[in-house]
């Protein structure tokens, strides 16, 4: 039978389990904690908390403290030692290796086979799925589906478990119908060296249909600049004529937009999506939307911390959260999580802000511990990307990577200090822009997008005009790589109260112009 007749079997019967979470969200979330609940309280940690199949909402969130990674690490490590049973039921062998944002440390999430295919794949089966509903005569299984992941392959301890990049895993466990449109192959996919990698995935899939691109914008785009280099062609619809899709996540896609328009063929769509190594979380689910649908049947509770910078939830594990039912439009919230991967009540460090509850939209607006507020302005990255989006698109300049953080100052006044930033551009067709310039239009963005700056701006009396610097191309990348964290699953820290990664940047940017 043909993919695509077995296909559009799969999207009739899965669209309408998402129309029916979109109808009773309240309801799909209360089975899934009856479910989590159930499974816990037969594992060492249910029986630690008190955990049994009777457990209330109200009783588990009395028992069981909010927690970071850091607080489930005594946990985790039971589970890599080989112990079952300890978190979720049974025996875990793959653990998702990650270093997050700003941390240099690796963190092991566990990854069993309920949250592998309940989850993981759930979402890459319902993107599409979703998508060819709006695009029915959509033709994707015709070609390859071009993958930027992570990198290295799986390692296996003496115990048998498995330890590598999310991504790693997941192509080391994909079903047929998913491995055999995948490029560029295992041997290039996992290499561990992204330099090279660039270069061999270029070279192997110039040739070839691909009909789908997917991986984070940053190093998505790095390939695809190199494809266009290679085969000197305009635009990648010159390269292959059926591209329909690009699938992106990891990173706001707001500062790349810009390239990406340049590269990519007229007419071709964009679907985001919200996922980490903890778990798959949304999805946008409308063409040209700037907002991403819950996935609530994916095995994953959620509650929600109001978020206020500078308010650390670890510091009170018992805060008050919300329900998915007492949530509001407009207000970010910290995420918590009960997953089918064995986290209970984790505190995920993302912030989120809803666009609708009926169904529940969101958009993701930044980091628990990424944000600048000097004096109240309560700057968030997705504030941050929007306005650095619309200054790069007023001067035609691409943004390629970015960072800023707060600068306290004395003997201003009442000025309390000012936001520096460092920017790396892309394109710029006509030339970087005066830095001035460019500051003074980055300056009136944001106070269009985020009302507190605005008002701490006024006058300069509180905060005076952001300081801007122009970073060589290439200065962010080599700094990831002497960290060790160059590739797809690491990010450059953008918002930051302290000045730790623009000095590391700047003291940087002056080797290489030195060299």
């Amino acid at each position: 039978m043909p993919v695509n007749t077995v296909f559009s079997w799969f999207i009739r019967k899965r669209l309408h389990q998402i129309d029916l979470f979109r109808r009773y969200p309240l309801d799909v979330q209360a089975e899934g904690l009856r479910y989590h609940l159930e499974a816990t309280a037969s594992t060492a940690f249910g029986r630690e908390h008190g955990i049994t199949a009777d457990t209330t909402p109200e009783a588990y969130r009395r028992q069981v403290p909010l927690r970071d990674y850091n607080g489930m690490k005594p946990w985790i490590e039971r589970v890599r030692d080989g112990e079952t049973d300890v978190l979720w039921p049974g025996s875990v062998k793959w653990h998702a290796k990650s270093s997050g944002t700003t941390s240099d440390r690796s963190k092991f999430i566990p990854v069993t086979e309920a949250a592998l295919e309940r989850c993981h794949y759930k979402g890459g089966k319902d993107l599409l799925a979703m998508y060819v509903d709006a695009v029915p005569k959509a033709r994707l299984y015709g070609g390859r589906h071009l993958i930027v992941g992570g990198t290295g392959r799986t390692e296996e301890a003496d115990n048998g478990a498995l330890t590598g990049d999310l991504s790693a895993i997941i192509i080391d466990n994909l079903p047929w119908w998913c491995e055999f449109r995948r490029t560029p192959a295992r041997s290039i996919a996992l290499m561990a060296d992204w330099e090279e990698k660039i270069e061999r995935m270029a070279h192997s899939t110039i040739e070839q249909d691909v009909r789908i691109v997917a991986g984070v914008p940053s190093w998505t785009q790095v390939l695809l600049e190199r494809i266009l280099d290679l085969t000197g062609k305009d635009h990648l619809g010159e390269v292959w004529p059926h591209l329909q899709l690009y699938m992106h996540g990891g990173v706001s896609f707001d500062p790349y937009r810009e390239a990406f328009d340049r590269m990519m063929p007229p007419g071709i769509h964009t679907i985001e999506t919200y996922n980490a190594s903890e778990g798959f979380f949304a999805i946008q689910d409308r063409l040209g939307a700037d907002d991403m649908l819950l996935m609530l049947d994916y095995g994953i509770h959620y509650e929600f911390l109001p978020f206020a910078s500078g308010f650390d939830p670890l510091a009170h594990p018992f805060a008050p959260t919300l329900s998915l039912a007492e949530v509001e439009v407009g207000t970010d919230y910290a995420v918590v999580i009960s997953t089918n991967g064995g986290l209970h009540r984790y505190v995920l460090g993302d912030l989120v802000r809803f666009t609708s509850t009926a169904p529940y939209r969101i958009r993701v607006t930044g980091r628990t511990r990424s944000y600048l507020n000097l004096a109240g302005e309560e700057l968030m990255v997705g504030d941050a990307e929007r306005a650095l989006a619309r200054t790069g698109r007023q001067f035609g300049v691409e943004i390629r990577d970015w960072t800023a953080c707060a600068v306290r100052m004395a003997g201003t006044g009442g000025a309390i200090g000012r936001h520096h930033w460092a920017i790396e551009a892309g394109k710029a067709p006509g030339g970087l822009p005066d830095r001035a310039l460019f500051a003074e239009a980055l300056d009136r963005n944001l106070r269009k997008v985020n009302s507190d700056y605005d008002a701490k701006r006024t006058a300069d009396l509180v905060l005076l005009p952001p300081r801007f610097d122009w970073i060589s191309t290439g200065t962010f990348e080599k700094v990831l790589k002497h960290k060790g964290k160059l590739g797809g699953q690491h990010k450059v820290p953008r918002l930051s109260m302290d000045d730790g990664w623009m000095r590391t940047i700047r003291e940087a940017e002056r080797v290489t112009k030195t060299a």
